[in-house]
């Protein structure tokens, strides 16, 4: 049976621990600071556990330089695929306060029982609301899919859609390998939108935004929609321009912590929302209230019982990064990053007439490299996993919906453990192509 430290795990979530920080949660798991009771048996409402939580925002927003004054970092359940759904609810409320205040201002009733307000706020609804969605891969057309399944179809506007484009490389159609050129988004923005979203990166297909879209940045006059990011594969590997967001939210199980915990970092002008008897006078859907930010916010992220100990988890891998880069924060991981990704690649392009990237080298994420062996050749894959897994290099199998090999080069795997794969990958094509 193999040790942890002889095996480098490349499973794109749940990933990779750092082996520390779950020696320190094992113990905590059993008896949490002398207590008696391990962290999972305490009380979400004891003092003790509001600590946990409200260290690991506090060390969340250090590490990303989030402005507290503006924006909020919120914990809570449901995923990536609840965001989805969250962001929706959270952002349509947002829009309707925001032309409601208008039409007040504008002289109509400031009273959510008037017929004349709710009139000329339904005529807004029906003529303006939109929310526009980027898609670029497997998990932003899920949410683009989401968008329309709450509002409808006609509520939702694809701005650019990466299906369309085609992999010139091949020669034919090829489903996710690159990001529309920014050119073509700018006219279809919708005018008024609830948000515009996008996906950071791209888990399935290995697609990740280089930078922060140009066409989205709120200065230049683009849109004045906010824009809401899905980070869950990417947070805490680069910095992120917040100011430049509504919102962003990231599931805790690639880089951050284990599953079971999401978070959110919303700008606090978007926290109020609208009564529910005002939207459902305006026919719009009324969301949960475990994903109601403003409500998890005023709760300190305490409203229902949160998972203290996935908490404590993050808290400490949060911890653990502070102290590895103290002055540089986000941007020292980003440099450890593009340097293991750089020489992964390096191994793939050093054969590329045997592996095939899947997205185009301008679309390549840092964190999950996808790609297929010998034209997608069944046999030579399932040994390509098979010899890795035989070296300790875990975790390859691409994802059901693409096939392939996927390579997921989140925090936790080491430059060792990158140079490790980048030489079988060397080696492999060396002597099957021999």
């Amino acid at each position: 049976m193999p040790s942890r430290e002889e095996i480098n795990y490349f499973g794109a979530g749940p990933a990779l621990l750092p082996t520390d920080v779950l020696e320190r949660a094992a113990q905590a798991l059993v008896n949490y600071q002398d207590t008696g009771l391990g962290l999972a048996e305490h009380s979400h409402r004891s003092e003790l556990a509001s600590t946990i939580v409200r260290e690991a925002r506090a060390d969340l927003a250090a590490f990303l330089d989030v402005p507290s004054d503006d924006y909020e970092v919120i914990i809570l359940q449901g995923g990536g695929t609840g965001e989805f759904a969250a962001t929706i609810y959270n952002l349509v409320g947002a829009w309707v306060l925001k032309e409601r205040t208008k039409l007040v201002q504008s002289g109509l009733p400031d009273d959510d029982a008037s017929a004349e307000l709710i009139k000329a706020l339904k005529a807004k609804v029906d003529a303006e609301l939109k929310l526009d969605y980027i898609v670029t891969g497997s998990w932003s057309l899920k949410a683009y899919q989401e968008a329309q399944r709450l509002l409808g179809p006609e509520k939702v506007n694809l701005v650019a859609d990466a299906r369309k484009e085609v992999d010139t490389r091949a020669g034919t159609a090829s489903k996710f390998a690159a990001i529309p050129d920014e050119s073509t988004w700018k006219a279809n923005l919708s005018p008024n939108a609830a948000m515009v979203y996008y996906c950071d990166n791209e888990t399935v297909d290995g697609v990740e935004f280089p930078q922060f879209p140009p066409a989205l940045v709120p200065s230049a006059g683009n849109t004045t929609a906010p824009v809401v990011a899905d980070m869950s594969s990417n947070i805490l590997s680069r910095p992120v321009p917040v100011s430049n967001y509504g919102a962003f939210f990231f599931g805790a199980q690639k880089n951050l912590g284990s599953t079971g915990i999401t978070v959110a970092v919303i700008k606090r002008s978007l926290l109020p929302q609208p009564s529910a008897d005002l939207l459902r006078a305006l026919s719009l859907p009324i969301g949960p209230i475990v994903l109601q930010y403003e409500i998890i916010a005023k709760n300190d992220s305490l409203y229902n019982t949160l998972s203290i100990f996935d908490v404590y988890i993050a808290g400490q891998v949060l911890k653990k990064l502070l102290a590895s880069f103290p002055a540089d924060k986000a941007a020292g991981q980003q440099a450890v990053a593009e340097r293991k990704a750089k020489q992964i690649y390096a191994a793939l392009d050093a054969h590329s007439d045997f592996y095939h990237v899947a997205p185009v080298p301008a679309a390549r994420s840092r964190m999950n490299i996808v790609f297929r062996i010998a034209g997608g050749d069944a046999a030579v894959e399932k040994a390509f996993i098979s010899e890795g897994t035989a070296l300790g290099l875990t975790g390859l199998k691409g994802h059901r919906s693409v096939g392939g090999i996927r390579a997921s080069n989140y925090n936790s795997i080491s430059e060792e453990g990158a140079t490790k794969l980048a030489e079988f990958i060397d080696a492999f094509a060396k002597k099957t192509k021999a």
